[in-house]
Order: C-alpha cells, then structure tokens, then sequence
C-alpha cells in the first residue's frame, strides 16, 4: 500500500519517527516527510540516514500555514506530534491543549483540504479516564479524530491508535534506572504497585501499521499489551545489569495514576477482538435525542473495562525477557554509558 507513495511523520524526529523510518526507508516507499520544530534533531536525522527519500520540513502543528507545503502531494500521514511529558502538561496545561488538540485540528483540515488519504492519529492510554491536562487533552484529540471523520468520511479515511507506554522512549523510566545504576546512585521508584502496559517501540509501530491496514473512519485501534508493576521493572533492571542498587520510594508526580486504561467499560461494549488487537468503532449516532435514549447500551454495567491492573502482570523474568529487546538495556548490558 506504501509503494511510490508520500507518507508524512509529524513530530518525526520523535522517538516513533526514527522507528519508522527504520521501518521504511529501504522498502518502496515514494518519500517519506518528517515535520517538526526541532532543526538540530532534522540535522542528525539527515547526517544518519543521508537518504534521498527522506525530506524535512520545518514547522509547528499548532501553525498551520506551516502544514501547508509539507502537505501538499502526501498520500498518508502518521500523526505523532504531542506533549507527552506528564508533570510539564499540568504546570502548562494549556499548552498541551494548543499541541495535542488545536495542532490536530490544525493536522486534520490540512489533510482533508490537500486530499491526503488516510490519517493514523496518535493516542495514548492517559486518555481514558483522564485525571491529567496531558491525558485531557489527548482525549479531546481523539474525540476532534472521530468528529472530523465523520465530516470526511472515506475521502480522507481518520483512524486512531491508542497504546501504553513506549518502553525507553523520550522521558520514559527506563533509561533513568539504568543512568541511575550507571552513576552508583538509587533507583527512585515513585509507587511499586503503580502499573502500566508495556510495548516496544517496535509494537507501536505495528499498531500504526495495522490501524493504516485496516481502519474505517473514527476507528480506534489498541494493541494486547503486557502489564507489569514499576517495583518489577525497577527489579528487573536490575536483574540484568547485575545491580545491588537501593530502591528509594519517592511518591507520585503531578498527574500519575496508579494504573492506566486502554479500553473503557463502554468501549469494551462494541469493541472487536481482532486477534492480538481491539478495534472500536466510532459511535455514528446522531444528535436525534429520543433515539439515543431509546437505543442506550444496556449492557456496560456487566463489562470491565481493560486497564494495565487486571491483566495478567508480568513477574520479573517476563519484564527480563520483554526489556532484552530494548537498544538501551542492551547497550547497558555491554557496558556502554547511557544518556538520557
């Protein structure tokens, strides 16, 4: 499906970004555009691939003069520009709202008026049940993702992707543990029962993929994630770098919950088991009042919703085997300093 055509990456210096060029750039891909605001990171992306497919393009989603030229002649976009760090997002929420929810707007109108044909937006967990301005304004994204859908049905096909968290990705907890070892200092756990899903960036990519493969318009798409417990990746950690560190208890940041949801109650009413994934159709009632209390969803008491507490959690051998396939750790386990 990718063959001779443009894909668009905003926010593709990103973590996501760089995954996906791996996955691509040798394949037969037309060209693929990265857009974001940040011109030391395009620079070191071209200095590493130095590939002629790959473009760049300098902007920011919350301008969308901006999108205009890095739109034009693209076939499909992975939409992947956001504030993501949890703390920062609630002493600056509005911020997170004009990235995470006006830059979407920004992106989808783009989009729909240069006749893109299909947008794979980025979620995230935190958008569920969301007690946090970064999970807000993530909700308010997917909610701009289902409403546009609807006005540009299949000529510009919005689906959605919604995963846990991306193991040693920008800010994540990983690469500090293993800093933290690396230095000879304590490893700061916030809450050791704290949960969350547990996914490669590798498996965030395959989410996208799959969303790309076979979403319908407002679609949402999650991924069958493995759960563990901070104290048992802290553990783990461990484990493999063959460290006698301490752990400190440091107590929840700004916003954290103690464990995430993927699916809500009323999602897994209509969700559809597509094998290791879920997809959610977009709820296409209308504003027809009567209907909708006529035509409710009786059976939402009777189901739990999917959340990284009553899965099946990972002991530390499984966390051992899962973080084998992170560069980071395994860089760690050479003995090479980590940066973060």
């Amino acid at each position: 499906m990718f063959k001779t055509k443009t894909l668009l990456i905003t926010g593709g210096t990103g973590t996501f970004g760089n995954a996906v060029l791996k996955r691509f750039i040798e394949t037969d891909i037309g060209e693929i555009r990265v857009f974001s605001r940040d011109e030391k990171k395009q620079d070191d992306m071209r200095n590493v691939y130095s590939h002629p497919k790959l473009k760049f393009y300098i902007g920011d989603v919350r301008d969308a003069s901006s999108l205009r030229d890095a739109m034009a002649g693209v076939d499909f976009v992975f939409h992947a520009a956001a504030l993501k760090q949890v703390p920062s997002c609630e002493f600056f929420p509005l911020e997170a709202l004009r990235t995470n929810a006006l830059g979407t707007e920004n992106v989808l109108n783009t989009a729909m008026q240069n006749g893109v044909k299909r947008v794979i937006v980025l979620s995230t967990d935190k958008a569920v049940y969301p007690i946090n301005a970064m999970g807000i304004s993530k909700a308010m994204m997917e909610k701009l993702a289902v409403a546009k859908s609807r006005v540009a049905g299949t000529k510009t096909v919005i689906s959605i992707t919604r995963y846990g968290n991306v193991m040693a990705s920008r800010g994540s907890v990983i690469p500090l543990f293993i800093k933290q070892i690396q230095d000879g200092k304590k490893l700061t756990l916030t809450e050791p029962a704290m949960t969350r899903f547990m996914m490669t960036i590798e498996d965030a990519v395959d989410l996208v993929i799959y969303a790309f493969q076979h979403g319908n318009p407002g679609d949402t798409f999650v991924q069958k994630a493995a759960s563990a417990s901070i104290e048992t990746l802290a553990l783990a950690v461990k484990k493999l770098l063959k460290s006698d560190a301490p752990i400190e208890v440091i107590g929840t940041r700004h916003g954290e919950k103690l464990y995430e949801t993927l699916l809500t109650r009323e999602e897994m009413v209509v969700a559809e088991d597509m094998g290791g994934y879920f997809r959610v159709a977009a709820d296409n009632r209308d504003l027809n009042y009567a209907q909708f209390f006529s035509e409710g969803r009786h059976e939402v008491a009777e189901k739990v919703d999917y959340n990284s507490h009553n899965v099946n959690l990972l002991n530390v051998d499984g966390m051992c085997e899962l973080l084998l396939k992170i560069k980071c750790v395994q860089q760690a386990m050479r003995g090479e300093k980590i940066e973060i």
